[in-house]
């Protein structure tokens, strides 16, 4: 099978480097796993940062993509609940333990042995994919594989953000930076019916803000028209958070969707008082993915996605570091 494989990181600049598109034997199920035939999937900033050194790696050589979609071609001798056939999709999560504390309370996105897709195991950038059984996801027949993949990262980490950032609905929330899932952030807040304030570089993405029912955009250092009860930073920059916390009311919270961040400047501590919270979003659960994907198909929820072929995996990374993407970047794997 066709697969890119990632050998060392380093920067996308060039649209190829470092990555390579290689011959691998096609994936066989373990016991407890089943084998999905890809047929999309997405692009995300965490396969760049993976892909340019920013997070370090775990596994070398490795797939990178953690968002596929496709068709089960196989099945695991210990596996129930899945055929060859079934349409399936994994997201950031590959397996946890099962049995620690915070798998037994439901919060096995804390699991300390966990492994994650693409980064621990092989991943969703090439024809097939092996994947536990236990993190496959049954995908809403209301999206085909390509709108289908973005929901599995993007979708489902900024459910997450959401859920942590204590957002109720009808209160004033924040999203700084409007990048794939905070495209997705906004409708769900939208359909709970919060005021949703924007904050954004890009003019472009400032209007699609706007026709997707932002109360008001700016710049990250602008203040919204009133204090926000939550607000959620999207934008891997620890400039932002302060900007974030600067704009929430007493008692608000801050959720930070990044896995990796530059340094927190320093801040005055009145920005911290009066209760506010900094929260960071630390993957995200079963609950979350089966919760979003089932709101995705109720509201539903409109992806945008801007294609490419398996084998332009380093241009698509390139452009997203270039902010060339409008909506969410998905290979195309044929």
């Amino acid at each position: 099978m066709r697969a890119i494989v990632l050998d060392r990181p380093g920067p996308v600049d060039d649209g190829a480097a470092p990555l390579r598109l290689v011959d691998l034997p096609e994936p066989t199920p373990g016991p407890d796993e089943i084998v999905v035939r890809v047929t999309a999937c997405g692009v995300c900033r965490t396969d760049l940062q993976i892909v340019e050194g920013d997070i370090p790696s775990r596994r070398l050589p490795i797939v990178p993509g953690h968002q596929p979609v496709g068709r089960v071609t196989a099945v695991g001798d210990d596996v129930a609940g899945w055929a060859i056939g079934d349409r399936a999709g994994v997201g950031w999560l590959a397996g946890t333990c099962g049995a620690c504390g915070h798998c037994v309370a439901g919060r096995e996105n804390l699991c300390e042995q966990a492994t994650f897709t693409g980064w621990d195991r092989d991943g969703g950038f090439a024809d097939s994919i092996a994947i536990r059984a236990s993190a496959a996801l049954r995908l809403p027949a209301a999206f085909d594989d390509l709108d289908a993949a973005p929901l599995l990262c993007g979708g489902v980490i900024g459910y997450r953000s959401l859920r942590v950032s204590g957002i109720a609905p009808g209160g004033r929330l924040g999203l700084y930076g409007f990048g794939a899932s905070a495209l997705i952030a906004i409708q769900v807040a939208r359909h709970w019916g919060c005021e949703v304030h924007v904050a954004t570089r890009a003019p472009r993405e400032r209007d699609r803000a706007l026709a997707l029912g932002a109360a008001s955009v700016g710049g990250y250092d602008e203040m919204p028209p009133h204090p926000l009860d939550a607000a959620i930073t999207f934008a891997p920059s620890g400039a932002v958070v302060v900007a974030a916390l600067r704009a929430v009311d007493r008692g608000g919270t801050v959720a930070i969707n990044a896995i990796h961040l530059d340094r927190i400047p320093s801040f005055d501590y009145d920005l911290l008082w009066w209760e506010r919270t900094i929260r960071s979003v630390a993957n995200s659960t079963r609950r979350d993915a089966v919760e979003l994907l089932d709101l995705a198909a109720s509201i539903p929820i409109r992806t945008t996605v801007t294609r490419f072929p398996l084998a332009s995996a380093g241009e698509a990374l390139a452009a997203l570091k270039a902010g060339r993407i409008e909506g969410a970047a998905v290979l195309v794997v044929d």
